[in-house]
């Protein structure tokens, strides 16, 4: 979908990569600038699934002979990545400002937590700080438990990469349109806020407060995980009455008084205890076997390698490549063939073939 699409990539952690992969994935060509006899990152693999599809080219952005080679490829891009502290790339000498001076189509696109100017935007933080403030965190787990989200997913990936991704997509097209390149500023902090809004919609209604325990989806007996009797976890969310009356079928509570009342809050806690109970009383797979195939809305928690043999792997969104276990691209597109995962790069593996198409001899 991206053929014909180059972004630079300067070497970073977590959301920068993620959001470059996914571009490599829609078919973009990628070139992952990786610092000049540089070490893989401590508890990364040499073959990174973030590099997949990618190229790599080794430069040392503090070489004058390097930093040239650098502007050379910028010349030839759509989109640069870099996820850095605010004022890193300038101190290099490689700002906005010069980058689009060499290339003025050229979206500069800028991965951080705190944003490229606000009160913490020098402040070093991780996803969980990120999402602690902007206000994502508060609704993460169930009433009274302290507040806890699957590492990276909701700031990093969901609030980071993701944004920066398509905020990357929506420049490149004007710039395509226009001649004109700009800074895309991708805070972690604003996109988690972001995705917030449709909780938000909800307090309009009145049924999201700001009280944990006491919201449609934080709350109810029919909106939680529950432990199984093997240890194991089932998920439940029967929302509406129609899902929630095939999951008291299926449970043979549909006469059971005490659980008439879908959307009474005082009874919620009370109904909860006997769900917790009653799951516990067999393993996950006995529960995951009755409700298969029903429209209860019930679900068991998979770890990946279960997923990847689950029958909803028949579309292959869990594979094995290079001997890691990864997911493929999403969304998928009508017309495209079938995917198959693409290598992962060495570090530098491509830099002869890259300054060979600059017309760089050594």
């Amino acid at each position: 979908m991206l053929n014909g699409i180059r972004i630079i990539e300067v070497e970073g952690l977590g959301p920068g990569p993620f959001a470059a992969m996914l571009l490599a994935d829609l078919g973009a060509d990628v070139i992952c600038v990786h610092r000049k006899g540089g070490a893989v990152t401590p508890g990364m693999p040499e073959r990174s699934i973030l590099d997949r599809g990618k190229r790599s080219i080794e430069l040392n952005l503090k070489d004058a002979d390097d930093v040239q080679t650098f502007k050379s490829l910028v010349a030839t891009a759509d989109g640069l990545i870099e996820g850095f502290r605010p004022g890193v790339m300038e101190k290099l000498g490689l700002g906005p400002d010069i980058c689009q001076a060499l290339n003025p189509a050229l979206v500069f696109g800028r991965m951080t937590g705190w944003g490229q100017d606000s009160a913490l935007s020098h402040t070093a933080g991780h996803d969980l700080n990120y999402i602690s403030l902007s206000g994502a965190l508060w609704y993460s787990s169930a009433p009274g438990d302290v507040p806890l989200t699957p590492p990276t997913l909701v700031g990093d990936i969901g609030g980071g990469a993701m944004y920066l991704a398509v905020g990357m997509l929506a420049a490149i097209l004007k710039a395509k349109a226009t001649g004109q390149g700009c800074e895309v500023d991708a805070a972690i902090y604003d996109g988690s806020a972001h995705m917030m809004n449709l909780l938000l919609t909800m307090r309009q209604t009145g049924n999201f407060g700001i009280t944990r325990g006491q919201n449609l989806l934080d709350g109810p007996h029919w909106s939680r995980t529950y432990r199984c009797g093997d240890g194991g976890f089932i998920s439940v969310q029967s929302l509406e009455p129609k899902f929630y009356a095939e999951f008291l079928r299926l449970l043979e509570l549909s006469e059971d008084p005490g659980f008439q009342k879908q959307y009474d809050r005082e009874s919620w806690p009370t109904l909860t205890d006997r769900l917790i109970g009653l799951f516990a009383s067999q393993p996950r797979d006995h529960w995951a076997r009755l409700f298969d195939g029903s429209d209860a809305c019930v679900a068991p928690v998979l770890n990946p390698e279960e997923a990847m043999s689950h029958p909803m792997n028949n579309r292959a969104t869990w594979v094995t490549a290079q001997g890691a276990l990864q997911a493929a691209p999403a969304p998928r597109f009508s017309g495209q063939p079938d995917w198959t995962a693409p290598p992962s790069p060495l570090r530098g593996q491509h830099t002869a073939e890259i300054l060979s198409e600059l017309g760089i001899t050594d």
